[in-house]
């Protein structure tokens, strides 16, 4: 009887010491990232280290202040003139989709700060006041935003009085000739930013263009993960008209038949870490295409319709986000937030 007990126990022991060994190798051993959440009270995780806890993340992690009176959502009641959501699930935005007083006290507590980036380089100088007085009116107003100017005419750039909590950094590149030329490297140039300065202290991006002006508010509703924004040009368009790069020798190239919009490279942005992979991986496919001999037919926004073709944006925003002056507002466009303004290109191409 004794050897028989001292057998069950060796047994137990030994399976034991066996499933030890698996968990060791799971927890230390496996290739695959892994996470540790903490159920602790709120003073106790405070004090933990960054191994300890998960980062609560901007996007899914939405906490709204007690007793915030806003209208009631509906789901069975709201815009029936447009589509508001898209085929893989991402919020298309549009003037009555959202409440601007509910996020705005949702993002106000996490006290987020937002960049954006403008290019005035050559002649599109003229613009760049437009740009950064109207900006100061509806871009995010209430919330910590740093503004960077790229351009080879720092002594032009214009002095704007901007609020408490927003600022403005002028950082100097060549000029060129081509427009071109100054539209490629734009990818490059954020990339850069993000890589030594940005991811510091700041938590989303837009990158706009200035020769641009906003008229109403550009705010929390256009806040996620990656965002582009329709093209106003083509957003009735079958996809047949888009003007995609369709040479297959291009990293650009989308095929007829395939697509999902038109997006605009004069607006798009997101959390840092999505846009600094967009830039990073369309600055790598227009090089390369350049050691071919090959200029996609949009430059960056061609690489970028690309990009956001297989990486698809979290958040759509509609053409009410950069809208063309020179076009006639159409039925479904209720409020132009934003929108490139009326220019004679004879007068500013060649950009010296």
């Amino acid at each position: 009887m004794m050897n028989l007990m001292n057998s069950k126990a060796a047994t137990v022991i030994l399976l034991s010491a066996l499933l030890l060994g698996v968990l060791y190798c799971y927890v230390y051993l496996s290739p695959y990232p892994r996470a540790v959440i903490s159920f602790e009270p709120d003073d106790i995780r405070q004090e933990a280290g960054p191994a300890d806890v998960i980062p609560v993340s901007y996007e899914i992690h939405l906490v709204a202040p007690e007793h915030l009176k806003y209208k009631q959502p509906s789901i069975v009641q709201g815009r029936s003139d447009v589509v508001t959501v898209t085929p893989w699930l991402a919020p298309v935005v549009w003037e009555g989709t959202f409440s601007p007083v509910l996020l705005d006290s949702i993002y106000k507590p996490k006290n987020i700060s937002v960049a954006a980036t403008v290019f005035a380089v050559g002649k599109y100088i003229m613009f760049l006041k437009n740009f950064l007085e109207t900006a100061e009116q509806h871009f995010f107003v209430g919330f910590r935003v740093h503004i960077y100017v790229f351009t080879d005419r720092p002594t032009e750039v214009p002095q704007v009085k901007m609020a408490a909590g927003r600022q403005l950094t002028v950082r100097s590149v060549p000029s060129s000739k081509r427009w071109q030329e100054i539209s490629a490297r734009r990818m490059e140039l954020i990339q850069t930013l993000i890589e030594e300065e940005l991811r510091k202290h700041s938590d989303y991006i837009f990158c706009l263009d200035v020769d641009s002006k906003f008229h109403g508010r550009w705010g929390t509703e256009s806040l996620g993960g990656l965002v582009a924004v329709i093209h106003p040009g083509y957003y009735r368009d079958d996809r047949s008209n888009f003007p995609y790069e369709r040479r297959p020798e291009s990293r650009a190239y989308v095929a007829y038949g395939e697509g999902d919009f038109y997006y605009c490279g004069g607006a798009f942005g997101g959390l840092l870490q999505e846009v600094h992979l967009l830039a990073k991986t369309c600055r790598y496919n227009f090089e390369a295409d350049a050691k071919d001999g090959i200029e996609a037919a949009w430059q960056e926004e061609s690489h970028l319709n690309r990009y956001m073709w297989i990486n698809k944006p979290s958040k759509v925003l509609s053409p009410e986000y950069l809208w063309q002056d020179f076009k006639p507002r159409n039925p479904e466009v209720h409020v132009i937030r934003f929108s490139g303004v009326v220019k004679n290109y004879a007068e500013i191409r060649p950009n010296v």
